[in-house]
C-alpha cells in the first residue's frame, strides 16, 4: 500500500472518530437553560418560584444523560416539575424506562404532565397513565391546577395533545381552542399553559395566557449557526419555534429543545436541554 493511501486512510479514521465523539457529546451532554419571567401579574409570594421543564424525554436509553438530568433537576431546587409531552417514544416504546425516571424526580418536587403526539400513537397509553398516577404525577388533560403559596395563587393549565382527536376533521388549532374553552379559570391570575405544540402560539395568545411551556420541535434537530433549526414536526423546514423564548401579544412561550430523539437518531449543534424558569414580580 502506498504511503499516500495510508495517510488518507489514517486521516479518514481520525475524522470518523472525531465525528463520533462530537455526536456522542451533542446527544449525551445536558445543557441547562435558565430563564426569568417577569410580570406584574405574578404575586410577590411567587418571587423566585422555580419551574423545571422536561420535554420530549422519549424514554431515552442514555444512562449518562438521564443521571445528569436527575442531578441537575435536584440542583435547580424547583418548586414544581413539568413534563411537556412525549415522555415515551411510540417507535421504540419503553414505559418502564420512562416510569423509572419519573420515580426519581417526583421525590424532588410535585410533577405535572401533559401528553404529546407520541402518547397518542400508543395503544398502551392508559397503562402509562395509570403508572404515572401511581407515582403521584398530576396529569393535566384539559384541566386546571391552582398553585398556592401563602395567600396567593397562580393557574397551571394543561392541554391534551390534539393527536388524541384522530377521528375528527378539525385542525389542531381548532381542537386546542375547543379544549381551552372547556377549562374554567380565573383570568386575573397569572396563568401558565402546558401544551406540547409550539406552532400553535397564535391560539395561546388569543386566549391571553401569560406563559406557555412547550416542546415538540426537538430544537430543529440540526441547528445551523445564525439560522436556527433545520426541521421540526408540524413546522417543516427552517421552523420558526424551536428553542428559547418567543412573544406574541401578551403571551410568552418557552420552547424546550427536549431530551431524547425519535425518528432522527441524533442531534447536531443542539444538545439535550433542561429548562429552569424563575418567576419574578415586576
Amino acid at each position: 500500500m502506498k504511503t499516500k493511501t495510508k495517510i488518507i486512510i489514517l486521516i479518514s479514521i481520525i475524522l470518523l472518530l472525531l465525528l463520533s465523539l462530537y455526536l456522542y457529546f451533542e446527544n449525551n451532554y445536558l445543557q441547562v437553560s435558565n430563564y426569568t419571567i417577569e410580570s406584574n401579574k405574578i404575586p410577590k409570594a411567587f418571587n423566585g418560584f422555580k419551574i423545571a421543564q422536561i420535554s420530549d424525554f422519549h424514554n431515552t436509553k442514555s444512562k449518562k444523560l438521564t443521571n445528569d438530568l436527575i442531578k441537575e433537576i435536584k440542583n435547580s431546587k424547583p418548586d414544581i416539575i413539568v413534563l411537556t409531552g412525549d415522555l415515551i417514544d411510540s417507535y421504540k416504546l419503553d414505559i418502564n424506562t420512562a416510569i423509572s425516571f419519573v420515580k426519581k424526580i417526583n421525590r424532588v418536587a410535585p410533577v405535572y404532565y401533559v401528553t404529546g403526539n407520541h402518547e397518542a400513537r400508543i395503544e398502551s397509553y392508559e397503562k402509562l397513565k395509570d403508572k404515572l398516577e401511581e407515582n403521584k404525577v398530576i396529569i393535566l388533560d384539559d384541566k386546571l391546577e391552582i398553585i398556592k403559596k401563602d395567600n396567593s395563587e397562580i393557574n397551571l393549565i394543561g392541554i391534551e395533545d390534539p393527536s388524541f382527536n384522530f377521528n375528527t376533521y378539525l385542525d389542531d388549532a381548532t381542537i386546542i381552542q375547543d379544549s381551552l374553552m372547556l377549562v374554567q379559570y380565573a383570568k386575573n391570575n397569572f396563568s401558565i399553559l402546558l401544551s406540547h405544540r409550539p406552532e400553535l402560539i397564535e391560539t395561546y395568545a388569543k386566549n391571553n395566557f401569560d406563559l406557555v411551556l412547550s416542546g415538540h420541535a426537538h430544537g430543529g434537530q440540526i441547528r445551523i449557526p445564525f439560522i436556527g433549526g433545520l426541521v421540526a414536526p408540524n413546522q417543516g423546514l427552517f421552523p420558526k419555534y424551536t428553542n428559547g423564548i418567543y412573544e406574541k401579544d401578551n403571551t410568552k412561550m418557552v420552547v424546550s429543545r427536549g431530551i431524547g430523539n425519535s425518528i432522527l437518531p441524533f442531534r447536531v449543534n443542539n444538545r439535550p436541554e433542561l429548562v429552569v424558569i424563575k418567576l419574578e414580580n415586576k
